[in-house]
């Protein structure tokens, strides 16, 4: 499931560390966290999509690496990003 465009621009307004970005990894973790959200509220009602849950286990793995290079690189912006989108580790 995507994200509208609307909500999209509105996820890297609310999540850019200086006026246009959209590629730093707190932008990145912030549009994969809504599409997860927005699968997972997909399989409440498609219990049997697999092929979409590949799609979802592919996002999460994709979330994983760029906290993982956040927390290479600041943990305090890790854990911050965390705190944030309410990912448990």
């Amino acid at each position: 499931m995507s994200i509208a465009a609307e909500r999209k621009a509105e996820v890297i307004k609310t999540n850019a560390t200086k006026t246009g970005d959209t590629g730093s990894p707190e932008v990145q973790v912030a549009i994969l966290s809504e599409r997860i959200a927005n699968l997972t509220n997909h399989f409440k009602t498609h219990g049997k999509d697999n092929h979409s849950r590949r799609g979802l286990l592919k996002l999460v793995s994709t979330r994983r690496s760029l906290l993982d290079y956040v927390k290479r690189k600041d943990e305090a912006r890790y854990k911050s990003l965390l705190e944030k989108h309410n990912i448990r580790r």
